[in-house]
């Protein structure tokens, strides 16, 4: 054995106290610390033809790259839909590498049993009955490209073909149907050799991102043959949520696979107060929720489900003399595209283990109160506009005069070290988005917020004409 990796066996738990103590500090520091600090990247070193060991490792992080992080685990981070880390959580998946298991196979069997389990939590978690069965992959994208695979195999089973077996020219042409699609859905068409040009965007209610149910009908009424609708359940903008049941309806109607993308939406399941807007998700033949979002479990993780898992493993079943056969319970690595990967379900399983539906109902219900009072501020503070009603997490606003890209990203970077905003276009107006869904977020942070609006908005440069 190498003299330094035989060292830091020796010292492992020494060492393992003092990644402990600088992870703790890191974490310790978060409240505080610049949420995007304005710090250069290091300059790359050439990887060193002898090593010197774990500590010195340590302590080269520590002084090269960990400065330049930013707080997206604080309570702070409101770019895109990040979820910070719980404690459990932490733990979890500390233990996960600490264990190193691939469980894709039956041959070893535990990690396997632990993510049904985790799987089944999460059903009862989303109020979704035992017809849905599903397996953790690594994002809501690949979420989203597992669900519509299925569906493309379900297209091939209405035409008397597999595209699993046939490919996907022995298909012809697709028709994916929704209001205001994720990117991610283009993307999965993209990979599954479906296309981009497969999406069809339908028209959505007047001032909503929500989809038009009566234009749905009449696109599903012109279509040649079985179609797939996407729903949205919390659109990226304004967390609008489609008419689930309707769409439900028009599924039944016209023989279409319903696919429901509720990568944090699905949460709103979790609060009395909000349970209303999804009221109909367990309705979808495939549904994509993620985990390192609302859930707060570390990157990378979500969730698919389906009510065809059969479909599912024609489309990733492998076949090789050590993997089982399929039979009525297949393998992991018969339902997602990855082979082998880390046992991602153990941070799951510690943070609904520890803290149980109402501590994760909680931080759903303190994320929705923070971006309410957001959402307020902003709509009396004199220079910004609220460009939709707050549904559930996520605050859309913009600049009420002079609204340009420019302009909106130079008060983003005024903001930056006490607040991550990331910016959008909402009904054509360039736009900043406040997304609320980590569990340290506070309603002090809330005021911090407000507070650094106030500031960066007085102090804007006037700059452009006059009005939006």
């Amino acid at each position: 054995m190498h003299p330094h990796l035989a060292a830091d066996l020796a010292a492992l738990p020494d060492l393992l106290e003092a990644t402990r103590e600088q992870a703790a500090a890191f974490l310790d520091g978060l409240a505080e610390a610049p949420v995007v600090p304005a710090r250069p990247a290091p300059e790359p070193r050439p990887l060193p033809a002898r090593g010197t060991g774990l500590r010195d490792a340590l302590a080269d992080f520590a002084a090269r790259w960990q400065p330049g992080l930013s707080a997206s685990a604080g309570p702070r981070y409101l770019g895109f839909v990040t979820g910070g880390v719980t404690p459990a959580a932490l733990a979890g998946d500390w233990l996960t590498a600490a264990a190193d298991q691939n469980s894709m196979s039956s041959l070893d069997a535990t990690g396997q049993h632990l993510e049904r389990e985790t799987v089944g939590w999460l059903r009862t978690l989303f109020g979704l009955s035992d017809a849905h069965e599903g397996a953790l992959v690594s994002g809501a994208t690949m979420s989203n490209t597992v669900g519509l695979a299925i569906a493309r195999e379900w297209l091939g089973e209405r035409r008397g073909i597999s595209p699993a077996e046939d490919g996907t020219a022995a298909l012809g042409p697709v028709r994916v149907l929704s209001g205001a699609a994720h990117s991610s859905v283009a993307k999965a068409l993209s990979l599954l050799g479906l296309g981009r040009s497969a999406l069809v965007t339908v028209p959505t209610l007047p001032g909503r991102e929500a989809v038009d149910p009566a234009a749905l009908e009449r696109a599903l009424r012109d279509a040649d043959g079985p179609c797939v609708i996407v729903a949205n359940a919390g659109t990226v903008n304004t967390v609008d949520f489609d008419d689930l049941r309707a769409l439900a309806a028009l599924r039944d109607r016209y023989d279409c696979w319903l696919h429901i993308d509720a990568a944090f939406g699905a949460f709103a399941a979790l609060s009395p107060h909000h349970a209303h807007l999804v009221d109909g998700l367990d309705l979808a033949d495939s549904l994509c929720v993620d985990l390192h979002k609302w859930l707060n479990v570390p990157y990378d993780s979500a969730v698919q489900f389906t009510r065809r898992r059969d479909l599912q493993a024609r489309v990733f079943q492998n076949a090789a003399a050590y993997l089982g056969p399929l039979g009525d319970t297949p393998d992991l690595v018969h339902l997602t595209p990855e082979n082998s990967r880390r046992l991602r379900a153990l941070a799951t399983w510690f943070t609904l283990r520890a803290y149980g539906r109402e501590g994760h109902r909680d931080i759903v219900d303190r994320c929705a109160e923070g971006a309410r009072t957001l959402g307020q501020a902003v709509a009396s503070l004199d220079g910004l506009e609220l460009l939709s009603p707050v549904r559930l997490n996520v605050v859309c606003f913009t600049l009420a005069r002079s609204a340009t890209a420019e302009r909106l990203a130079a008060l983003a970077d005024a903001l930056a070290t006490e607040v991550f905003l990331t910016p959008t276009v909402h009904a054509g107006r360039p736009a900043l988005r406040a997304a609320f869904s980590n569990w340290r977020t506070t309603a002090e942070d809330v005021q911090r917020i407000v507070t650094a609006l106030e500031r960066a908005v007085r102090d804007l440069p006037a700059d452009g004409p006059t009005g939006p």
